[in-house]
């Protein structure tokens, strides 16, 4: 019995970027605490605070990239073809465009268009790839 997985190159390189974003966004938490040092505040609340900013970047991410390769790798096994190709590259072009909205702002009390859209095409990209989960899986 073969249990190998036969995965897509857009799958597999989509699902390692969103993985290397993800660690890279919990690196810049851990420079902006050495910036601060040991006496510096560690868990700031205002939102124009840079390594506030930078926290929330990397939990926002924390909070739907696993679930996204999660559903990446469903869908890639139980529906071939260039849908989940498409819905991959969308997912970790989302997750950037977040990304890179967040940690640009001056602060979070406001939304710009590179946030707005990160996550607009992450709520859907998650739903497309749920819903294709379901329909192959059925």
């Amino acid at each position: 019995m073969d249990l190998s997985l036969h995965l897509g190159a857009s799958t597999v390189v989509s699902i390692a970027l969103l993985g290397i974003l993800l660690f890279l966004l919990g690196a810049n938490v851990t420079r902006h605490r050495a910036q601060r040092g040991g006496t510096g505040n560690q868990m700031p609340t205002d939102p124009a605070d840079r390594m506030f900013i930078a926290i929330r970047a990397h939990g926002n991410a924390t909070e739907y990239v696993p679930t996204l390769i999660v559903l990446l790798l469903v869908c890639d096994v139980l529906a071939d073809g260039w849908w989940v190709a498409a819905l991959a590259v969308a997912a970790f072009v989302s997750r950037l465009l977040h990304a890179v909205g967040m940690l640009t702002s001056a602060t979070l009390a406001s939304h710009g268009p590179l946030r707005d859209i990160g996550a607009m095409g992450t709520y859907v990209t998650g739903v497309a790839l749920g819903v294709t989960a379901i329909v192959a899986g059925v």
